[in-house]
């Protein structure tokens, strides 16, 4: 929870450094496969080299890797610089033949790709531990009952060293709640805090300086994006319906259309291999494996997947959650989970048209039943197409409760833009590489209700 004007300093800061790291490596490689600079190769490097570092920007913004002021251990930050990086390489190999300069050797970007790794995971560990120190500062939380409490162990995360939390609840008097602003830092503000409360905290917090962070409630996601028309001589806000309109959904079709196409051809050997796989370990079972979910507008249509546990695993049982050592899940099953094969055949359902690549996950009619009794605006989800991937899939983890999830589904679809689906899909690649994003699978707490229990058992069994 950094300031806003530190924030942007140490902004500029890590990417310049980030940048001058991506111009190191190229040095040191031709050092290493020249011992010097030969004129010809080196004149097409500089020809590359705006090219090269507006590439290594856009990775750069893309993947946050200036954002260390977070929750990040170094195997985060590495994960993202490798995936970054192999974007780094692959682009520049085409920029290099789409400006015909051919003198650039792939081995010198090969190189420099190992050595760019190299420098930003020092440097970056350097900085991690000798200038921020993951030190947030001291929170303002303010909130009552259960989402206090759960707000508060996620700013206490371990990672998140150094940080001191003073908590307060929601009716405490504007006056006494100013008082506390002269000790903090940063203020939170729970979603069960009356809209008249939070615009007098955020008036005061802005004026001693401060950043509020708003856990948003449905009413202040419909008013994203909202349009201001004059009505007579008073300002009204217009809010359009959740939906994306015509030309939208044109444009989303086109792409994933051509993407998951695309996607098709290039995994096609993928699709053999784990077609064999699954045909060799058990030769009676199906390959795919089918589920009716509800689509958009809450429309049915049956999901594929890579049948990853025996044939009829929940027979007599109903949805159950999977552990860590489930004897339902096959050996080639654990492989294609681990590396999320399982969800290919899906893309033959963006090809039909009842899923896009990006959007919220699609469930099954029974949960999202319950889970619209619990959350009456569950429901605003399914007025897009579901997605094989999402907002919620990038930001949250597994084991994130349902109302989150729906937080970031609920934004997804109120801030759509075809930007926003490349960014989704590029942070993807991240997401299928972080263990942590798997949380909760193999245990399950106490205090877990049931609903989460059923809602975490159909992300599961997807």
């Amino acid at each position: 929870m950094p300031d806003n004007s530190e924030s942007r300093n140490y902004k500029f800061f890590i990417i310049l450094v980030d940048l001058f790291c991506i111009l190191a490596a190229y040095i040191s490689a031709f050092y290493i496969r020249y011992n010097g600079f030969p004129a010809e190769n080196w004149s097409s490097f500089v020809a590359l080299l705006p090219w090269i570092l507006l590439i290594g920007l856009f990775f750069i913004s893309v993947y946050e890797l200036y954002a260390l002021s977070r929750k990040n251990t170094i195997w985060d930050v590495l994960l993202k610089i490798l995936i970054a990086v192999s974007f780094m390489a692959f682009l520049t190999m085409a920029a290099s033949y789409l400006f015909r300069e051919f003198a650039l050797p792939r081995s010198i970007i090969l190189i420099a790709s190992i050595f760019t790794v190299l420098f930003m995971v020092f440097w970056k560990s350097l900085y991690l531990k000798f200038i921020r120190r993951n030190v947030v500062g001291k929170v303002l939380l303010i909130g009552d009952g259960e989402e206090a409490q759960k707000m508060m162990s996620k700013v206490k995360h371990p990672m998140l060293q150094g940080t001191h939390v003073k908590h307060i609840e929601a009716d405490t008097p504007i006056g006494l709640v100013t008082s506390f602003f002269r000790q903090v830092d940063y203020v939170l503000l729970c979603p069960n805090i009356s809209k008249e409360q939070k615009s007098q905290i955020i008036y005061h917090a802005m004026e001693g300086n401060k950043v509020v962070y708003v856990i948003p409630t449905l009413y202040e996601l419909l008013m994203q994006r909202s349009q201001v028309t004059p009505l007579e001589d008073t300002l009204a806000m217009s809010v359009k319906p959740f939906g994306l309109t015509w030309d939208e959904k044109l444009i989303k079709r086109t792409f994933d259309i051509v993407a998951s196409g695309s996607m098709l051809l290039v995994a096609s050997p993928l699709l053999l291999l784990v077609t064999l796989g699954i045909k060799l370990e058990s030769p009676k079972g199906s390959i795919i494996y089918k589920q009716e979910r509800l689509g958009q507008g809450d429309q049915p249509f049956i999901v594929y997947k890579f049948r990853s546990m025996i044939e009829g695993a929940e027979n007599g049982t109903g949805p159950m959650l999977s552990t860590e050592n489930d004897n339902r899940i096959t050996r080639i099953g654990k492989w294609i989970r681990a590396t999320r094969l399982d969800e290919l055949p899906q893309l033959f359902n963006v090809l039909k048209g009842d899923m896009s690549l990006v959007g919220p996950r699609p469930e099954r009619e029974f949960f999202i039943k319950q889970l619209s009794e619990q959350y009456y605006h569950y429901s605003y989800r399914n007025t897009v197409k579901p997605g094989i991937t999402g907002y919620a899939q990038i930001m949250g983890k597994y084991s994130t409760e349902a109302i989150d999830k729906l937080r970031f589904d609920l934004y997804y679809i109120r801030n759509y833009s075809f930007w926003l689906d490349i960014i989704i899909l590029l942070k993807t690649f991240a997401v299928l590489f972080d263990m942590s994003k798997t949380e909760g699978t193999t245990t399950e707490k106490k205090s877990t209700s049931s609903m989460e229990k059923k809602d975490r058992a159909t992300f599961d069994n997807q």
